[in-house]
């Protein structure tokens, strides 16, 4: 989904003016799921498994989609791309951190 967002956002660009509705209701789906990465989080830290920094980037995750939505319906292009460049990065690296092998090492576990 995150990665639809900016594809989505150039094809209105490009003349679809459809995608633009479809941008919005993404976003708004997003913030759905980032509220569903934080109650994984909080599952995943309080089983002790997981590390304690995965929860505070969940909640900045959700945090940066509010303000994502309200800078795009509001028109602030220049706070609006550049975040955006962000959540996509963030939400990419730590859905490939989830699948490499220290996510799978119990918390205080060394090698």
């Amino acid at each position: 989904m995150v990665l639809a967002q900016p594809v989505l956002a150039g094809m209105f660009l490009t003349g679809d003016v459809d995608a633009i509705a479809m941008h919005g209701l993404n976003a708004s789906l997003l913030l759905l799921v980032a509220l569903i990465v934080i109650a994984a989080a909080v599952a995943y830290v309080l089983g002790g498994r997981g590390t304690l920094w995965v929860l505070p980037i969940g909640v900045l995750l959700f945090l940066a989609d509010g303000f994502q939505i309200g800078a795009g319906y509001t028109r602030q292009l220049e706070l609006h791309v550049p975040l955006g460049v962000v959540i996509v990065t963030t939400s990419v690296l730590l859905t490939a951190w989830v699948w490499s092998p220290f996510a799978a090492r119990p918390r205080g576990a060394r090698r």
